[in-house]
Formats: structure tokens, C-alpha cells, sequence
């Protein structure tokens, strides 16, 4: 597959994708499925540090699981952008979110750059990853903009790159290029979907 072809099945898959996940029917419910069976997993268990995002649109919800996560006596950390980068940030309470530009849940910015808030994507023991579109090897594809795709690579090897996802964004293959991560498992209401892992 060409460049071009490769591009052109990537938005097809995008396309079929944000159609499918707007139509999820019991939004709410169907994602307190989902977080509740990444919440099981032995790696989120295990974990000291845990990288969540807060959803946007139409994805799995996440923001509803926020607060036992916090509650659970782990570091919660949620990346927010800058100027196309993603930064992190040591969340401890819901009350140091507010709403940012296009109406995305975002840490405060009079707390971002404080010392004991900033965090390095090293020290993240397990990162929640959103995503457009997924198969069942872990194949991921977002938004095209590889905001994620940046942090993921410096992130430390052994650490586990779990993405969230209704059972309706699940396609046969992704196709996937060298530079793009592959995750380790992909978390629908159905089932946990063990990806073949990053290539090192």
C-alpha cells in the first residue's frame, strides 16, 4: 500500500469511525463499562502513576471514572496541549479542571506550571490512550495530528499503553506505519483486545 492509498484508508477508517461512535447508544453506561474493566486490569492495579485523558465528543467517557481514580490513592496525571505538544499534569482533585477552548475539560491555568504539578511521561507507570478508530493487534489511529504519537515515544518501554474504546470503533486493520505505536490492549464494553505490544 502507497503512501497515498495508506492516507486515504486512514480517513475512510476515521470517517466510519466518528460516525459510528456519534450513533453509541447509552453513552454513559456503555463507558462506566469500559473504565470499570480497565479499573480490573492487573496492569491499572499494579500501577503507581496513571496517565487518564478527560473525553471530548463522542469518545468513551472517561471524566465519570475520575474521581474514584482519584480517590484510589494513585498519582492521576491528564495531558493537555500546548501549541501541539501534549503536557502533564498531576491532577488531585476534579476541582482543578476548567473549561478551556473548544470546550475541553482542561487543568487550570493558573496551577499548570506550578512545580508539584508538572510531570515527566517517564514517570508514568500505565498510559490511558484515546483514539479515533482500533483492531485487535492494538493498531490505533487518532486524530492525524500525532499529538499522542510524540509522548508515546518517549515514554519508558515496559510501560503499558491501554486505549479505551466502544466495541463499534473495532475494525479489521488498521493500517499502520513505522512510526505509529501499536497498543498494548484495547478496552471495549465487550471484551480486552491484548495488542502484540510496541515494536522496540
Amino acid at each position: 500500500m502507497s503512501t497515498e492509498q495508506l492516507s486515504q484508508r486512514k480517513t475512510e477508517i476515521r470517517k466510519a469511525a466518528h460516525a459510528a461512535r456519534k450513533d453509541q447508544a447509552d453513552k454513559d453506561g456503555v463507558s462506566t463499562q469500559i473504565t470499570d474493566r480497565v479499573i480490573e486490569l492487573p496492569e491499572y492495579q499494579a500501577a503507581k502513576c496513571v496517565m487518564w485523558y478527560v473525553d471530548v465528543r463522542d469518545e468513551a467517557r472517561t471524566r465519570h471514572a475520575l474521581p474514584e481514580a482519584l480517590a484510589s490513592g494513585k498519582r492521576i496525571v491528564i495531558p493537555y496541549c500546548v501549541e501541539g505538544e501534549l503536557e502533564l499534569f498531576h491532577l488531585e482533585s476534579m476541582d482543578e479542571l476548567e473549561t478551556g477552548m473548544y470546550k475541553i475539560l482542561e487543568p487550570r491555568v493558573d496551577l499548570r506550571n506550578l512545580p508539584n504539578k508538572r510531570i515527566d511521561v517517564k514517570e508514568l507507570d500505565l498510559i490511558l490512550v484515546p483514539g479515533v478508530a482500533f483492531d485487535a493487534r492494538g493498531g490505533r489511529t487518532g486524530h492525524g495530528k500525532g499529538y499522542y504519537d510524540k509522548l508515546l515515544e518517549n515514554a519508558r518501554l515496559e510501560t503499558p499503553l491501554v486505549s479505551l474504546a466502544f466495541e463499534c470503533q473495532m475494525f479489521e486493520e488498521i493500517p499502520m506505519q513505522d512510526h505509529d505505536i501499536f497498543m498494548d490492549k484495547v478496552v471495549t464494553e465487550s471484551g480486552v483486545y491484548d495488542g502484540i505490544g510496541r515494536k522496540s
